[in-house]
């Protein structure tokens, strides 16, 4: 008997993302998720849509360096929700001091991540690694930074957040 409409083929098409998706899956809107702090990430910040605030500097520069609005808004929340004073974009590891929160675009090599990883930790801020699997180099050095950090990293696959606070070492994938 011959199925008609869609081909085998087209139906089985996605199968090849099911073991990543059933991975992920268990913190689709935050459940499973069993930091609080994380979970109000996700909640407030991650499926949050609009801008909460008036203050929109972060929102218009990412724009400005063609980071996706969906990505700008989100971090632009996250600005909001940590109650961050100050931000950076590609700083130099000496102009790091006094941000709270700093983003690395993909203009930063891999050496120059593991830099500002380093002086993000020494100086207690939260790093922000844009497309952290834009290739296998990148990638890898994401991996590494996240092995080697001792608190909290949240990945949701358009950024790495790495935070640099009072909480113990923990790994987010959503």
């Amino acid at each position: 008997m011959k199925i008609t409409g869609r081909n085998i083929k087209r139906r089985l098409y996605n199968l090849c993302n099911l073991p990543s998706d059933i991975k992920r899956g268990r913190y689709w809107r935050g459940h499973g998720v069993h930091s609080p702090f994380v979970y109000a990430i996700v909640r407030q910040v991650f499926m949050n849509r609009k801008l909460q605030s008036e203050q929109q500097d972060l929102y218009t520069r990412l724009l400005a360096l063609g980071v996706a609005e969906r990505r700008a808004i989100e971090l632009q929340n996250l600005m909001q929700h940590c109650h961050y004073q100050s931000f950076g974009i590609d700083c130099e590891v000496e102009q790091m001091k006094g941000k709270d929160m700093v983003i690395a675009t993909l203009d930063c090599n891999e050496e120059r991540l593991r830099l500002m990883a380093t002086q993000a930790t020494n100086l207690h801020s939260t790093l922000c690694i844009l497309s952290p699997a834009y290739d296998y180099d990148r990638h890898m050095a994401c991996k590494e930074i996240i092995q080697n950090h001792r608190c909290t990293s949240v990945d949701n696959r358009g950024y790495l957040l790495i935070f640099n606070n009072h909480l113990p070492k923990q790994e987010f994938r959503l």
